[in-house]
């Protein structure tokens, strides 16, 4: 039987305020345990909370990232329910009325798939687009964490992460495979920190996903049974967890038995999920409205004010460098990944005075590389935007070859200077004397005269032969494009 996947995600993504959602405790990440839970995120007797304006900023600014519909008057509810690490025994969030409503999407570009097992792949195996719907966004509390190791068989409680200001923002179940549920998960966290309201840290659990996997067999309607996958907080062990759920679920389903729904956790040593507790049904929480917080009213000015403060978005940033730069959707998609890569380019472009293709092969190619290879982001690249561009002027300006430029490129990550002065320094300029490149072609046909008679015979392949003595005889250095004109010229008699 073939097997279709469904896939909703949940993402908590923390928002960078400085202090938290309804009380004025620091928000900062790596303080001593239990230093940042002041008397209003334990809800001691008599505390009141106070709504942070700034949280319900930026909820605003993600919704309008999305073109969702943003909701005028939002209700805060309490989710009830008793955990070690939530003191209060509720958590404050929004159920019936969120401040992010229905209408947003998010377009994610999937690479070419064949699928997990016996789930469905993508037909033609080929790379895609997809517009992923998403339900919702609503604001709560993040609750404390447990943590399990070095407390001797114990549990050790830190309430610091309690009351800081989480998204929720909840998918459709549109998603169709592992693939697609990364590249999502990828677009939404680049999204996040491209309009500046979480930093997206996954180590730290600011940005951390749920998946709620089922399966169904092909071409039927009707949703399986789905188990959530809870705090998912790497792509890899994104991908590795829902490829062992879909496995998981359809042997249980091929041999007879059924899919029981509950929360699972992913063990990444032993690469396998397992259950966590039953899964809780909304009327399982008791939600009710905070009697302590009046609902939650925003007017035009304030949705107006957000807008003004969002950037040009990767969508629309996407479509211009297509249009403006001529380049294909892929490489428009890889450069807007970040605002930071993106201003790369375009530093890049500006200060080298055009050649697009020419900025993007290279930040995509060598310089990525080498950020890849040393675990560097963008902004920590040895080599600034206009220092590239330096490089990449002697290339179109022929002074040195594209293979002599790796070289330039080499030394310039090293911290040998600009390539104008390693270029001087090396000797390394490109041979443009056609008289120099004329006495190298002599030599070699002379010195070759078999290899001449097959080329004369019809074989040119054996072109690339000539080519790879002329330039090993001029270390590299003549200038690829008059090589090729007189090696032609020679040659042909």
């Amino acid at each position: 039987m073939q097997w279709e996947i469904v896939i909703g995600l949940e993402t908590h993504a923390q928002l960078n305020t400085q202090s938290k959602i309804f009380s004025g405790a620091a928000t900062a990440y790596g303080a001593a345990p239990n230093t940042q839970a002041c008397a209003v995120d334990i809800a001691l007797p008599g505390v009141l909370p106070v709504f942070n304006r700034a949280a319900a900023e930026k909820a605003v600014k993600f919704g309008l990232s999305i073109g969702a519909r943003i909701n005028r008057r939002s209700v805060f509810e309490r989710k009830n329910y008793f955990y070690p690490d939530l003191p209060k025994g509720y958590q404050t969030t929004q159920l019936e009325l969120p401040i992010v409503a229905e209408g947003g999407t998010l377009q994610i570009q999937v690479g070419p798939s064949t699928g997990s097992g016996q789930a469905a792949s993508t037909g033609s195996g080929q790379a895609y687009e997809k517009t992923i719907r998403i339900t919702r966004a609503h604001l709560e509390e993040d609750a404390g964490k447990s943590l399990h190791e070095d407390f001797h068989g114990m549990t050790g409680i830190d309430l610091n992460r309690a009351g800081t200001p989480l998204i929720e923002i909840v998918t459709e179940p549109d998603l169709r495979s592992s693939a697609e549920a990364v590249a999502y998960a990828k677009k939404l966290h680049s999204l996040v920190r491209w309009i500046g309201i979480c930093d997206g840290n996954m180590q730290e659990g600011s940005f951390r996903c749920d998946a709620n996997v089922s399966v169904r067999p092909m071409g039927v309607e009707t949703l399986g049974t789905r188990c959530e996958i809870k705090n998912l907080n790497s792509f890899k062990f994104m991908e590795k967890a829902i490829d062992y759920e879909v496995r998981r679920q359809i042997e249980i389903l091929e041999d007879g038995g059924r899919i029981v729904q509950e929360t699972r956790l992913y063990d990444s040593d032993r690469d396998e999920t397992r259950s966590m507790r039953s899964k809780e049904e909304a009327n399982d929480y008791r939600y009710f409205p905070d009697p302590d917080l009046l609902p939650l009213v925003v007017d035009e000015a304030f949705i107006d004010q957000a807008r003004a403060t969002l950037p040009e978005l990767p969508q629309a940033m996407r479509e211009r460098f297509m249009s403006e730069f001529g380049l294909p959707a892929y490489d428009a998609g890889i450069l807007t990944t970040s605002r930071e890569l993106a201003a790369y380019f375009e530093d890049t472009v500006n200060a080298l005075g055009g050649e697009a293709k020419l900025s993007t092969n290279w930040i995509m190619g060598d310089l990525s590389a080498q950020l890849n290879k040393e675990g560097l982001e963008i902004t920590n690249s040895p080599i600034a935007a206009g220092q590239l561009a330096g490089l990449l002027k002697r290339i179109v300006d022929g002074t040195i070859s594209g293979k002599i430029a790796k070289e330039v490129f080499a030394a310039m990550w090293a911290g040998e200077g600009d390539a104008d002065a390693i270029i001087e320094a090396k000797g390394l300029k490109q041979v443009s004397d056609s008289g120099a490149i004329e006495k190298i072609v002599d030599e070699i046909i002379a010195a070759n005269p078999a290899q001449v008679a097959e080329y004369r015979s019809g074989k040119e392949k054996v072109f690339g032969f000539f080519v790879g003595l002329a330039m090993r005889a001029s270390k590299g250095k003549a200038n690829p494009a008059q090589l090729n004109e007189i090696l032609k010229k020679k040659l042909a008699g």
